[in-house]
Protein backbone atom coordinates (compact mmCIF):
# COMPACT_ATOMS: atom_id res chain seq x y z
CA UNK A 1 0.00 0.00 0.00
CA UNK A 2 3.23 2.28 0.57
CA UNK A 3 1.40 3.83 3.87
CA UNK A 4 3.50 5.72 5.87
CA UNK A 5 2.94 4.60 9.51
CA UNK A 6 2.27 7.78 11.19
CA UNK A 7 4.60 8.70 14.19
CA UNK A 8 2.72 7.98 17.53
CA UNK A 9 0.72 5.06 16.21
CA UNK A 10 0.03 2.35 18.49
CA UNK A 11 -1.27 -1.35 17.72
CA UNK A 12 0.02 -1.45 14.54
CA UNK A 13 -0.89 -4.53 12.36
CA UNK A 14 -0.65 -5.72 9.23
CA UNK A 15 -0.78 -8.66 7.08
CA UNK A 16 -1.04 -10.04 3.09
CA UNK A 17 -3.94 -12.35 2.87
CA UNK A 18 -3.06 -14.86 -0.07
CA UNK A 19 -6.17 -15.64 -2.70
CA UNK A 20 -6.27 -17.45 -6.16
CA UNK A 21 -7.02 -14.70 -7.64
CA UNK A 22 -5.24 -11.67 -5.96
CA UNK A 23 -3.74 -10.68 -2.69
CA UNK A 24 -5.23 -8.73 0.10
CA UNK A 25 -3.18 -6.35 1.93
CA UNK A 26 -4.43 -5.80 5.03
CA UNK A 27 -3.07 -3.00 7.72
CA UNK A 28 -4.77 -1.28 10.74
CA UNK A 29 -3.26 0.97 13.24
CA UNK A 30 -4.30 3.50 16.13
CA UNK A 31 -3.66 7.06 16.12
CA UNK A 32 -5.06 10.19 16.24
CA UNK A 33 -8.37 11.38 14.44
CA UNK A 34 -6.62 14.50 12.69
CA UNK A 35 -4.02 11.76 11.58
CA UNK A 36 -6.28 8.85 10.25
CA UNK A 37 -7.88 11.88 8.67
CA UNK A 38 -5.14 12.97 6.88
CA UNK A 39 -4.09 9.37 5.43
CA UNK A 40 -7.42 9.18 4.19
CA UNK A 41 -6.58 12.34 2.02
CA UNK A 42 -3.69 11.40 0.66
CA UNK A 43 -5.33 8.15 -0.24
CA UNK A 44 -7.57 10.37 -2.83
CA UNK A 45 -10.76 8.69 -1.66
CA UNK A 46 -13.30 8.68 -4.21
CA UNK A 47 -15.88 10.30 -2.23
CA UNK A 48 -15.86 11.70 1.74
CA UNK A 49 -15.65 9.81 4.49
CA UNK A 50 -18.99 8.77 6.06
CA UNK A 51 -20.90 7.16 8.66
CA UNK A 52 -22.05 3.61 8.31
CA UNK A 53 -24.23 1.39 10.26
CA UNK A 54 -21.96 -1.99 10.25
CA UNK A 55 -20.06 -2.31 7.39
CA UNK A 56 -20.43 -4.33 4.48
CA UNK A 57 -16.82 -4.72 3.38
CA UNK A 58 -16.07 -6.92 1.03
CA UNK A 59 -12.08 -7.15 1.65
CA UNK A 60 -11.75 -7.16 5.20
CA UNK A 61 -13.89 -10.38 6.33
CA UNK A 62 -12.03 -12.43 8.88
CA UNK A 63 -8.57 -11.16 7.87
CA UNK A 64 -8.42 -8.36 10.61
CA UNK A 65 -10.19 -10.79 13.47
CA UNK A 66 -7.01 -13.45 12.27
CA UNK A 67 -4.96 -10.47 13.68
CA UNK A 68 -6.94 -10.46 16.62
CA UNK A 69 -9.02 -7.12 15.99
CA UNK A 70 -12.84 -6.54 15.96
CA UNK A 71 -13.65 -6.36 11.85
CA UNK A 72 -14.88 -3.00 10.91
CA UNK A 73 -17.74 -4.67 9.57
CA UNK A 74 -18.76 -5.52 13.25
CA UNK A 75 -18.15 -1.75 14.67
CA UNK A 76 -21.27 -0.03 15.31
CA UNK A 77 -20.07 3.51 14.07
CA UNK A 78 -17.48 3.28 11.74
CA UNK A 79 -16.78 6.07 9.09
CA UNK A 80 -15.72 4.56 5.40
CA UNK A 81 -14.48 5.00 2.10
CA UNK A 82 -12.65 3.71 -0.58
CA UNK A 83 -9.60 4.66 -3.18
CA UNK A 84 -9.21 3.88 -6.34
CA UNK A 85 -5.32 4.52 -7.36
CA UNK A 86 -4.95 4.00 -10.84
CA UNK A 87 -8.84 6.14 -11.23
CA UNK A 88 -6.19 9.27 -9.65
CA UNK A 89 -2.98 8.31 -11.52
CA UNK A 90 -1.50 7.68 -7.72
CA UNK A 91 1.99 6.18 -8.87
CA UNK A 92 2.83 5.59 -5.71
CA UNK A 93 -0.26 2.82 -5.34
CA UNK A 94 -0.12 1.61 -8.96
CA UNK A 95 -0.02 -2.32 -8.49
CA UNK A 96 -3.15 -1.91 -6.20
CA UNK A 97 -6.28 -1.52 -7.85
CA UNK A 98 -8.40 -0.32 -4.93
CA UNK A 99 -8.19 0.18 -1.40
CA UNK A 100 -10.98 0.39 1.23
CA UNK A 101 -10.98 2.41 4.42
CA UNK A 102 -12.62 1.89 7.44
CA UNK A 103 -12.28 4.46 10.49
CA UNK A 104 -13.63 3.74 14.21
CA UNK A 105 -13.72 4.89 17.38
CA UNK A 106 -11.21 3.85 20.20
CA UNK A 107 -11.18 6.72 22.93
CA UNK A 108 -11.43 10.27 23.35
CA UNK A 109 -9.11 11.56 20.35
CA UNK A 110 -7.90 8.13 19.44
CA UNK A 111 -9.17 5.99 16.51
CA UNK A 112 -8.28 3.02 14.79
CA UNK A 113 -7.35 2.38 11.04
CA UNK A 114 -8.57 -0.48 8.89
CA UNK A 115 -6.80 -0.30 4.94
CA UNK A 116 -7.96 -3.59 2.61
CA UNK A 117 -6.10 -3.00 -0.31
CA UNK A 118 -6.16 -5.31 -3.64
Amino acid sequence: MKIQIPQGATEVKGAVRVQPQENVYLLSFVTSEQTAEAITKDLHPDYPLAVEGPSSSSLSWDGFKHLGLTAPQELKRVRTTSACPPCVSDSRRRHIQGIEIHIGEVSGNRVRVYLAAY
